[in-house]
């Protein structure tokens, strides 16, 4: 796998657009039981065109030093902001199915556990779209407990391809997704990050 293996996303970092990020969330997030962040307004459901364009700029700007030919993230959250990334780079994007469907012959399968929806479920590429010579960026709106990343991961094996990193709009810190990533060796970068969700309050690392 490509990368070094360590987040180099820190708290005392100070861009403006961090701070627009966590504004944002602070301002339009909702917290659930459960250690849900709710950021559907913005993010996973409507979405704001102009801050996925800023995302797409920050993560190109962060892995600049990697030949990356293509992007890859799972359907739907990831769709805009891997899009955005791949506009940039003027790369194909390549986002990954979780229902295995009947039209594609030749497919590379992984079991993913969503603990959202409290179920397992496949996920899938063709293999005419992810190969060995593919380096690839995985871009999703969210790292938690980290398991689809562990399917891209996954799927990228079985394709040989290389994995260059992994870029989330928001990571809970609290939670498993990045250290599981780090054992990988892959770099990740997280453009926000959660500190806590406890009694319903949003803490961003600042």
């Amino acid at each position: 796998m490509g990368g070094v293996g360590k987040n180099h996303y820190f708290c005392g970092m100070n861009t403006s657009f961090k701070e627009i990020l966590h504004e944002r969330i602070m301002r339009d997030g909702r917290c659930l039981p459960g250690g849900v962040l709710k950021v559907d307004s913005f993010v996973n459901h409507q979405m704001d065109p102009d801050l996925m364009f800023q995302v797409g700029r920050e993560f190109v700007a962060r892995f600049a030093g990697h030949d990356i030919n293509k992007v890859i993230t799972i359907e739907a959250s990831g769709i805009a902001p891997a899009i955005m990334v791949g506009f940039l780079l003027n790369v194909p994007v390549v986002f990954v199915k979780k229902k295995v469907p009947v039209t594609i012959e030749n497919l590379y399968v992984s079991r993913v556990h969503s603990f959202t929806k409290k179920k397992d479920y496949e996920v899938c590429v063709s293999t005419e779209f992810l190969g060995p010579e593919d380096r690839v960026l995985f871009i999703d709106d969210f790292l938690a407990h980290g398991n689809a990343a562990m399917g891209i991961l996954d799927l990228c094996r079985q394709a040989g391809a290389t994995v260059e990193g992994m870029g989330f709009i928001i990571e809970k810190a609290f939670q498993k997704g990045a250290k599981l990533i780090e054992e990988q060796g892959v770099r990740y970068e997280s453009l926000a990050v959660v500190e806590s969700l406890e009694e319903c309050r949003i803490e961003l690392c600042r």
